[in-house]
């Protein structure tokens, strides 16, 4: 019970009076700052968002809300393609999470319906390089680019083969150099033809049609 002066309540009021309110006051505080601290933890926590594929869940809680509403329904379609791949080092989260990222205020985007399955060769390509190597991939740096997102990225040339939905840059927790001899060991038993770059903290793998290092 708070004391109002206002309600003139005399300043001699019993001392075990006030150390009722006072113990009052102090429990009402206590309890007000516990429920204010939970429901501060309950609305900051991130919502948990996920895709049901054919194989597993697909969480997208870590990747940028508003990128994920704004793919729609196709971000479950292309999740369910990725699945039906049946990767076995490779996830169809870190395949998705090189789309959701942003350059100055443009952003990256998923590939074209018609342009999915031409992902295909290369996403095996680097999961029979994570075989060979023992490691898991660490990441997906990137994969496919639209036009005006592969515009602003540094270096990067206006026929990418990333617009083309055929190119992947990749690290793992081994050296480029490491990973990039795998690839092209892999490219001269005839698992693919393409391109493969080492660069210092990535590698870019494309399955072009024709044989090119760098």
């Amino acid at each position: 019970m708070l004391i109002d002066p206002s309600r003139g309540e005399s300043a001699h009021a019993p001392l075990q009076s006030r150390r009722g309110a006072l113990g009052t006051i102090g429990a009402g505080a206590l309890a007000l700052l516990a429920t204010t601290s939970t429901s501060s933890a309950f609305f900051s926590r991130k919502p948990k968002i996920s895709i049901l594929t054919p194989s597993a869940p697909v969480d997208f809680s870590e990747l940028p809300q508003d990128w994920v509403a704004h793919q729609g329904s196709e971000l479950k379609a292309y999740a369910e393609f990725l699945a039906s791949l049946r990767l076995q080092k490779l996830t169809p989260r870190q395949v998705i999470a090189s789309h959701a990222k942003q350059r100055g205020s443009v952003w990256n985007s998923l590939p074209p319906r018609n342009m999915w399955r031409q992902m295909a060769p290369t996403l095996r390509v680097i999961d029979r390089v994570s075989i060979q190597l023992g490691r898991p991939v660490k990441e997906i740096v990137s994969a496919y680019r639209a036009p005006a997102y592969n515009a602003r990225c540094p270096g990067a040339k206006s026929g990418s083969y990333h617009q083309a939905n055929v190119a992947v840059d990749v690290q793992f927790d081994v050296s480029p150099v490491t990973v990039a001899q795998t690839a092209r060991s892999l490219r001269s038993s005839g698992v693919f033809r393409g391109g493969v770059g080492r660069y210092p903290t990535f590698t870019h793998i494309d399955t072009r049609g024709q044989n090119v290092d760098w």
